[in-house]
């Protein structure tokens, strides 16, 4: 039993099982930048319990950490789908600037519109009424 459990141990990095690296790419790139927006929005949401400025900052940091995914989806939709590639091989044409113009444009609204609608509401307290 040990035998054959080492064995597919040793498989999994032959076979590609885990995400293969290729070297560093865009997305990697993105990833690279998401991480410290999203530990802002970790201490913000965890440790700050969203009191003060931290409320408004957890929203950002939320909005522009899920802004950078919608980016690497709108590439990666540009990349794979092949009536999106044929509108823009290179992704330097009109068609993947508008679209992503258009989702910058789509969260900054959002963002804004979320910070000051977060901003308003209750306290978080950690004291239970008695």
């Amino acid at each position: 039993m040990d035998r054959t459990v080492s064995g597919e141990h040793r498989g999994d990095k032959r076979d590609g099982i885990f995400f293969p690296f290729h070297g560093f790419t865009p997305a990697i790139g993105v990833g690279i930048i998401s991480l410290p927006v999203l530990a802002v929005a970790i201490v913000a949401r965890y440790l700050r319990h969203l009191v003060g400025t931290w409320r408004w900052l957890y929203v950002v940091a939320a909005m522009v950490a899920l802004y950078l995914n919608v980016f690497v989806l709108i590439v990666q939709l540009f990349q794979k789908v092949p009536a999106l590639r044929a509108l823009a091989p290179t992704q330097s044409e009109p068609p993947f600037l508008v679209a992503q113009l258009f989702t910058l444009l789509l969260f900054v609204v959002l963002a804004i519109v979320s910070a000051i609608r977060f901003r308003i509401g209750p306290l978080h307290t950690s004291a239970r009424p008695a």
